[in-house]
This record gives structure tokens, C-alpha cells and sequence, in this order.
């Protein structure tokens, strides 16, 4: 398991370093895990794509919450979105988890997307958080807990990649450009590839 200073270091550092991990959801009957294979960072309230610029504090508080928080919220009133909070106190900046090569429980995974295409069960943040039943309740939850957690086990990864962010439109320059999205190269579960 990861331990609190991995995710109090730098938001662009732990986007980069959380490639290759891997992501635990744990249950009393279940165990589900995946490769992360895709990030974005989100640093601070000047990053005019966070939501820390934009969105009422309430609404987003856990980003404050400083590093190993899991920051969880809606969008399109439909699919939740995975975040692991970075940094210090009171600076908000996260880590969106974009997609994961599913590794335990892919049944469970299949049964909860409704789909036995393999390539396309977390090959996207709605699609991660529908596979593994998170939610809402997942929300301020600690990643040093049992529940959910991210752990090193030392699997292969052959090149890190960079990008600009996924569906960031929104933000006016240079945030809308900027390259915080990295991603596994040859991972067929990547959401989005570059042209």
C-alpha cells in the first residue's frame, strides 16, 4: 500500500508515478484491482479546470483535504468520477483516475458494466468507477484504509506518454492545452489516444 507521503508529493509527480500501480477495491466478498494506465492531474485553484476554480467549496471540499483522500463526484448527473487528492492541506489538486487494465474480479466487473468486452470495461473514468462499484459513498474515504487503496507491484510499464486533458474545453488557456494527462503507451485500455 502506498504510503501518506507518496500522495503528499507534487500533483504532477504522484500523476505520473501512480502509472503502473494498482488500484484495490476491497469488500468482504470481493477483491477488484486494476493497472492504472491513465491519469490527469489538477493543481490548485488557478488550474481553471479544476474544480477548485470553479465549483463551490462545499461541493468539492475533500480537494483541501490534502494528499490520500479520495475526492468522488457526479457528472452529467449519471457517472462518478475518481480522484485521489495530492499535496498539502488546504491547497486543492488531485489526481483524476482516467483508466485501469482490470486485473482481480473481472467477473464482478463484467456483471456490474454489463459487458464482457474486456477492452472496454475501464478503458474510461465512468466506465473504472461503474466496474468497481464506486461511488458517492467512496467520497472523503482514506486511500491508507482497507476499502480502496493503491499498491506497488512492481508490473511493467513500457512508456509514459503525455497529453493534454480529456474534455477540459471549458478552461480557458493555457489550462485547456497544458499536457497533465499521462497514460501507458501500448495499454489497450487507455480511453482516449493521440492523433
Amino acid at each position: 500500500m502506498m504510503n501518506l507521503d507518496f500522495y503528499k508529493k507534487p500533483t504532477l509527480e504522484v500523476a505520473e508515478s501512480l502509472i503502473g500501480k494498482v488500484l484495490v477495491v476491497k469488500n468482504k466478498n470481493n477483491v477488484l484491482s486494476g493497472k492504472i494506465v491513465e491519469t490527469e492531474a489538477y493543481i490548485g485553484s488557478n488550474d481553471k479546470a479544476c474544480h477548485a476554480s470553479w465549483r463551490k467549496r462545499v461541493s468539492c471540499e475533500n480537494l483541501w483535504k490534502g494528499g490520500g483522500i479520495i475526492y468522488v463526484y457526479l457528472t452529467y448527473g449519471m457517472h462518478y468520477m475518481l480522484n485521489i487528492v495530492t499535496e498539502k492541506d488546504n491547497f486543492p489538486s488531485a489526481v483524476l483516475i482516467r483508466a485501469v487494465e482490470p486485473l482481480e474480479g473481472i467477473d464482478i466487473m463484467v456483471q456490474n458494466r454489463h459487458t464482457e468486452n474486456i477492452a472496454n470495461l475501464t478503458s474510461g473514468p465512468a466506465k473504472l468507477t461503474k466496474a468497481f462499484g464506486i461511488n458517492k459513498s467512496f467520497n472523503g474515504k482514506s486511500l491508507l484504509g482497507r476499502g480502496i487503496y493503491v499498491e506497488d507491484r512492481n508490473l511493467p510499464v513500457c512508456k509514459i506518454e503525455s497529453s493534454k486533458r480529456v474534455g477540459v474545453d471549458y478552461a480557458e488557456e493555457p489550462w485547456r492545452s497544458i499536457e497533465w494527462r499521462f497514460y501507458q503507451s501500448n495499454s489497450l485500455f487507455v480511453s482516449k489516444r493521440v492523433e
